[in-house]
């Protein structure tokens, strides 16, 4: 459905479909879960972990981006089952390239976090 209100009722509606999507990606995906409830501890512990704001930014920080890029990981993956289930090259290609930037962002997260535990 697009999005045809303008004003406060557009900003209200776009929150609303946001509000589905992360809701829909809970249900439905089992990593974008995890990433939740390891969210739900890590958030509250960035700060006490971190020794200074830009530490306890950086760990938070971290912790949002693997949840984001797992979103359009997720995004990616739906847009690709949605245009068919047959295999196709690009298809695992775009599948897996968003896999890829989740490992990424999970070794940057592990680095961030490492870092300033034992700095």
């Amino acid at each position: 459905m697009k999005n045809t209100a303008t004003g406060f009722a557009r900003l209200t509606a776009a929150f609303g479909f946001s509000v589905k999507g992360l809701t829909q990606a809970y249900k439905s995906e089992a990593a974008f879960k995890q990433e939740v409830w390891l969210a739900i501890v890590l958030l509250p512990a960035s700060l006490f972990v971190g020794d200074t704001s830009l530490e306890r930014a950086l760990l938070a920080a971290s912790v949002l981006l693997l949840m984001v890029v797992e979103l359009l990981n997720t995004a990616v993956e739906k847009v690709v089952d949605r245009i068919g289930e047959e295999f196709h090259e690009l298809s695992g290609a775009a599948k897996d390239i968003g896999s890829g930037a989740v490992l990424v962002t999970i070794v940057l997260v592990t680095i961030v976090w490492v870092g300033v535990i034992f700095n």
